[in-house]
């Protein structure tokens, strides 16, 4: 992926998950909670599919680290919204997303080898900026719920060591 599609991509998302507090809206726990399992369910999803393409050993492995720490933020998400007895709710930010995503990962089907790597390795930079930003920007101030703020702390601090990771892979990728 280019700078620039990496960019626009990242844009895109960030306009979709500004959504909800662009229509003067801000979004409710239940609409928090699918938006941030949503977003975890994403990568999980992209990273499963660099995990049946890709050759390169450090691609391998920081797909392998999305699909471990995504899933087990997952599961903690879940865990809560059920102890809190919270049913998360679908809305047009996670469905924006979902649709970004598939778009992305169609384009990445179709790419092998290093092509595939670089390509992966720049969505995944893009896709976490995004994903961190709509965390600290709108969804961890708009959550009302004391355990889902710092469940969204938590993922925060994971995300943002994912951005790092996947900016270095793209470095090294690139040399």
């Amino acid at each position: 992926m280019t700078k620039f599609k990496a960019l626009m991509f990242g844009t895109a998302l960030s306009l979709i998950a500004a959504g909800a507090l662009a229509e003067g809206a801000k979004p409710t726990d239940p609409q928090i909670a699918h938006i941030a399992y949503t977003a975890g369910t994403i990568d999980i999803k992209t990273a499963e599919l660099a995990l049946k393409k890709t050759h390169n050993p450090e691609v391998k492995d920081f797909a392998e680290n999305m699909v471990k720490d995504h899933t087990a933020v997952n599961d903690q998400a879940l865990a809560l919204c059920k102890k809190l007895g919270v049913t998360p709710e679908d809305n047009d930010t996670s469905k924006g997303l979902v649709k970004s995503a598939d778009e992305e990962r169609a384009k990445l089907e179709k790419l092998d080898g290093a092509a595939f790597d670089k390509e992966y390795a720049a969505n995944e930079v893009a896709y976490h900026k995004t994903v961190d930003s709509a965390l600290e920007k709108t969804l961890i101030p708009s959550a009302n719920n004391q355990e889902l703020k710092d469940l969204l702390k938590t993922g925060l601090k994971i995300f943002e060591g994912h951005e790092q990771h996947a900016e270095h892979v793209v470095a090294d990728l690139n040399k």
